[in-house]
């Protein structure tokens, strides 16, 4: 690619907003659209251009990026009347950076590939951390020559990017993730759960075991802002519900069991029948806290 590309971009949440930030720093010409554009704002500042729908912003862009929530969202932005691929151009790229269903994926791809569009699924993952830091995971699945053509850009937002395969093949990467990330969060909130309750100093168990073999990326960055009573989302509890959810209905359609999603997938419907559906997933540990009944000793619980 050229230096600069005309590029659209489908969503300003808390992840998508810093990503389209590193695009623009890079001298790109971004076209946004997000529902609420008060979101955009800081952007736009930065040099963005506004877009009025979806289609819109892919108009005249070489690649369109849409960062949004649900699959429901992903099929009203991207295939709607007014969706992204209504306005693309023939020999456009299509990347979608939500975490989604496969099968979506496909028929994204299959829609894109009848009108001259090519379409990539690229979920990410490393949370608001990695979105700030141009640190991400980014897994992608589609044809190899549009990945190569879009890697570029890829690289301007994460460190670890890999061409996973066929269409949908990034999702069933992330799903692969997001199952890995569900046991691991039930394995930090009750580890420090069990450091609480004796009385321990959280970041001083952190500092330990962090760096053991029972260390990983949500003990030293999840486990700190539990520490601190940090429950603001880098990734929504919602959200995270969301993902499980298509990984179990992959897995049930697959005739594979995995009990430990499961589990876990149902405290966190029990932290959204709680109201807490906005706080980071970090926010699990406020859940089991009360159902243990454990006194907090951290300033936002």
């Amino acid at each position: 690619m050229n230096d600069s590309v005309s590029i659209g971009w489908i969503g300003t949440g808390v992840m998508g907003h810093a990503m389209c930030g590193h695009l623009i720093a890079a001298g790109h010409r971004v076209h946004v659209f997000n529902r609420t554009r008060t979101k955009a704002e800081s952007l736009l500042a930065q040099g963005a251009r506004w877009c009025d729908s979806p289609q819109a912003a892919a108009a005249g862009s070489r690649v369109l990026f849409c960062m949004v929530g649900y699959p429901r969202d992903v099929e009203q932005v991207i295939l709607g009347p007014e969706g992204a691929l209504s306005g693309a151009a023939s020999g456009t790229v299509i990347v979608d950076m939500t975490t989604s269903r496969p099968d979506l994926a496909v028929t994204v791809y299959a829609r894109a590939k009848a009108k001259g569009v090519t379409a990539l699924d690229a979920p990410v993952s490393g949370g608001d951390i990695g979105a700030r830091d141009a640190s991400l995971a980014i897994m992608v699945g589609g044809d190899k020559d549009a990945f190569e053509r879009v890697l570029p850009l890829f690289k301007l937002m994460g460190k670890n990017i890999a061409h996973m395969g066929e269409p949908g093949a990034g999702q069933h990467t992330k799903m692969c993730n997001q199952v890995l990330i569900a046991g691991t969060m039930i394995g930090v909130v009750e580890s420090l759960l069990y450091a609480q309750r004796t009385g321990m100093d959280l970041d001083a168990v952190i500092d330990v075991i962090g760096q053991g073999a029972a260390g990983s990326w949500a003990i030293n960055n999840l486990g700190r802002r539990i520490a601190r009573g940090d429950f603001t989302p880098g990734f929504y509890i919602r959200h995270f519900v969301k993902d499980m959810g298509i990984a179990l209905d992959e897995a049930r359609r697959m005739q594979l069991s995995l009990p430990g999603l499961a589990l876990v997938h149902q405290f966190y419907l029990a932290a959204m029948a709680q109201g807490e559906q906005d706080l980071g997933t970090q926010g699990l540990y406020r859940i089991l806290a009360r159902m243990n009944r454990i006194a907090p000793n951290v300033s936002k619980m």
